[in-house]
């Protein structure tokens, strides 16, 4: 199994996503917690965690500051 990361903008378009594949659910969590504010100074809005080809789950990047 490889799980890979892909990313929407605000819209729901399809982004260019980064490269990286991760041996587990696990490691590529860890890596989307060190790299989530570069994405979205990318222009990410939200991020998709695939194992192959299967959705795992959708999670949006948005963070509320007060």
């Amino acid at each position: 199994m490889v799980w890979t990361w892909q990313l929407e903008d605000g819209e729901g378009e399809r982004k260019p996503g980064p490269e990286e594949s991760h041996q587990s659910q696990g490691d590529a969590e860890s890596w989307l917690g060190m790299h989530w504010r570069e994405l979205t100074e990318q222009g990410a809005a939200t991020v998709i965690l695939l194992e192959d080809d299967r959705v795992e789950y959708r999670m949006s990047l948005n963070v509320e500051q007060e």
